[in-house]
């Protein structure tokens, strides 16, 4: 167990191909732990280990890894920066105590580190960014710290260190504070020496912003500063140093991971600048049975033991494997824990430290580390682990909404139950994958977070269970209603030599409100239907009405009264009164106006402001009803009413449309009637299927 006091917890956010798992395979190398610089591009990471992520050149779930650096230990998480996966490093933020913010020289600010940052604030997490791929062509330092500024106002971006150089001419970096020059070698070695002559003006100009925005965090330090008088290094450091950690200043250090060019200082920067669980303080929690009760722990080895569950993997052959990040307290194997979010007791033998695709067994892990253990029984992602005597929970973020659904079915015949058991698999890893029944439609659906999620996740289930999975696009689950009233009879007469069969009834049919259901009313007097048969007539009527009379769909609002009929003493029975019931319902409807009733959906869109109309334009090409805005920062948030049909392929067009700046949700609002090319069609497409059977 390392001490707590030298322990860093840290993340690695930023978009897709800013480089995050180039500049953790890069520390790895650099601190020894690892003997080759392994590569992405090649599939010699030993961290994007999966052949999905292999094949796309992108880590698609979190790994994580831990190395020794000048006396600590940092411990790092190498997220997701694809927007189908950032459900996945929202979760990994929640138990880490800072992170490593990545930014492309040559691509900038892009959507997906926007929205890690967003999720850091949502932590609170102390943040150091790094602008990576200064060599590459086209790459541009203060271009990108524009950028930087446009997107994120707190922590406060200040570079601390420039670069020397840029594209193929980059060669080392300029510590501001100290006003020394790091230059690299071709194998990465750096040797310090004074700031390039050309270079003072440049420095001297960024050093001072640099002084002014360290002195604007500290009461002290902005008198001084304000007076005229010289800072010292120390109380500088000092001040920057807590700045960092109190999450008002966020450093930018430019980079070449590849080259390692940099990178110690980044580390060396992660050890000074970044807390550890001591600095970062206690973590809040909450009685279990008192959640407005706040519970501290401390991040102590002596407390009560206490963590967070924040990935679970599952192997087909070596079982679930349960991540948790240690807040409080110790472990050693063979030990047990209570599950505080599902009150359960929980046993578990080695205790595994996470080396990328591999793990080594430890004796023993405390505050700030995140370990693994096998086969707990009821564990899963964004559960509560604790001491049983002094149980806490601690409060998470629920899973991101999926955006896009699909029906799925078994490619092979005889494959059904191993293809629903092993999505029901993957949902345990993957809270975001979400598997229900449309009873309607008697589909299964499925639902992710986009196309690239849901492709990725059919390629797993086929590698890890050998079953192939079938997407296709989902029904509309329609249903049927009338707009008319109609009086109708339905005798149903059959003599087949012995006993016949003869049921009478005539009925009322008119419409309901919407969504007043179904009502039925029985109006018979004088006895002309025996009170036996009564029941056996409303059951014909319902369950013609589950089978629809038009297009197979449901019926709905709409009241039926048994007014009138007739019966035999001999040939009735409770079965010919069901078939006459039956026949009078679906005669009667056809005299009722009948129509087609679509799903509206509440569709809530929140944009940058700019994209706004043209959003607003699309929804109503959707056949959208706008039902409000309203602003939140930067963004609108748009509220409207569209038919489910309209947006069963929303995602990627919303996505194409904003830049990816653009999400959404949705959820059932009511049925409404369709439109009259809508309504032929559903009644179109069932003819040919009524007639085959």
């Amino acid at each position: 167990m390392t001490d707590v006091r030298k322990q860093r917890t840290i993340a690695l956010i930023s978009h897709g191909g800013a480089g995050k798992t180039s500049l953790a395979e890069a520390f790895l190398f650099l601190s020894g732990v690892t003997s080759r610089l392994g590569s992405v591009a090649d599939g010699a990471s030993c961290l994007d280990f999966e052949p999905e992520e292999i094949k796309r050149k992108s880590t698609i779930s979190s790994s994580f890894h831990g190395f020794p650096w000048k006396g600590g230990r940092i411990t790092f998480a190498d997220t997701p920066g694809s927007e189908n996966f950032l459900n996945d490093t929202r979760t990994v933020l929640g138990g880490v105590d800072s992170a490593l913010v990545l930014v492309d020289a040559v691509d900038m600010v892009k959507v997906s580190t926007e929205k890690g940052w967003a999720y850091a604030d949502h932590h609170r997490l102390p943040r150091i960014i790094v602008v990576n791929k200064m060599d590459k062509e086209r790459a541009d330092f203060f271009k990108t710290l524009e950028s930087v500024n446009e997107n994120f106002a707190s922590p406060k971006p200040v570079p601390a260190a420039l670069p020397i150089g840029s594209e193929d001419k980059f060669r080392g970096i300029v510590d501001l504070l100290k006003e020394k020059a790091l230059l690299y070698d071709a194998s990465g070695k750096a040797s310090e020496g004074p700031v390039p002559a050309d270079m003072a003006p440049l420095v001297t100009e960024w050093r001072e912003k640099l002084v002014e925005a360290i002195s604007e965090t500290d009461d002290v330090l902005i008198e001084k500063y304000l007076e005229g008088n010289e800072l010292s290094l120390d109380e500088l450091s000092g001040a920057l140093k807590a700045a960092v950690k109190s999450a008002k200043v966020a450093p930018v250090i430019p980079a070449a991971s590849l080259k390692l060019m940099g990178l110690d200082f980044i580390l060396d920067s992660v050890l000074d600048l970044l807390p550890s669980p001591v600095e970062r303080g206690a973590v809040t929690g909450a009685a279990p049975d008192e959640p407005d009760l706040p519970v501290l722990r401390e991040p102590d080895p002596s407390a009560p033991f206490s963590g967070l569950v924040i990935k679970t993997t599952v192997d087909p052959f070596a079982g679930q494997l349960t991540i948790f990040r240690i807040f409080s307290g110790a472990l050693s194997p063979d030990g047990g824990f209570l599950n505080v979010t599902r009150g359960q007791k929980e046993r578990f033998g080695q205790i595994l430290s996470l080396e990328g695709k591999g793990q080594k067994a430890v004796d023993s892990a405390g505050p700030g580390d995140v370990v693994a253990v096998s086969k707990l029984k009821t564990t899963q992602t964004g559960d509560s682990l604790s001491d049983e005597t002094q149980p806490v929970a601690f409060r998470t973020l629920p899973p991101m909404e999926p955006v896009v659904s699909y029906a799925v079915e078994a490619k092979s015949k005889g494959d059904e139950e191993k293809v629903f058991a092993s999505i029901n698999k993957m949902t345990l890893e993957d809270v975001t994958l979400r598997l229900t029944r449309n009873n309607q439609t008697k589909e299964m659906i499925l639902s992710g977070m986009g196309q690239v999620h849901l492709d990725a996740t059919l390629e797993k289930i086929k590698r890890k269970y050998n079953v192939e999975v079938v997407l296709k696009s989902p029904k509309v689950a329609y249903k049927e209603t009338i707009k008319g009233k109609t009086k109708v009879q339905g005798k149903y007469k059959k003599q087949t030599g012995g006993k016949g069969q003869y049921g009478d009834a005539v009925i009322e049919i008119e419409p309901l409100p919407r969504g007043e259901g179904f009502i039925f009313e029985d109006k018979i007097v004088g006895g002309v239907i025996p009170r036996q048969y009564i029941p056996a007539v409303e059951k014909g009527i319902v369950e013609a009405m589950a089978g629809g009379v038009v297009s197979g769909n449901p019926v709905v609002d709409c009241k039926v009264a048994l007014v009138f009929g007739s019966y035999h003493d001999v040939d009735s029975s409770e079965m010919a009164f069901k078939i006459a019931g039956s026949m009078a319902f679906k005669k009667g409807f056809l005299e009722c106006k009948p129509t087609i009733l679509e799903p509206i959906m509440l569709l809530t869109v929140t944009v940058p402001d700019e994209f706004m109309g043209d959003v607003m334009g699309d929804i109503s090409s959707r056949r959208g009803k706008l039902l409000g805005t309203e602003s939140h920062g930067k963004k609108q948030i748009i509220n409207a009413h569209v038919p489910q049909m309209e947006l069963l392929t929303y995602s990627p067009v919303l996505t194409s449309m904003t830049g990816g700046r653009g999400s959404f949700s949705l959820e059932f609002a009511h049925y409404d009637e369709a439109p009259a090319q809508v309504r032929d069609k559903v009644i179109a497409d069932y003819k040919p299927m009524e007639e085959k059977e």
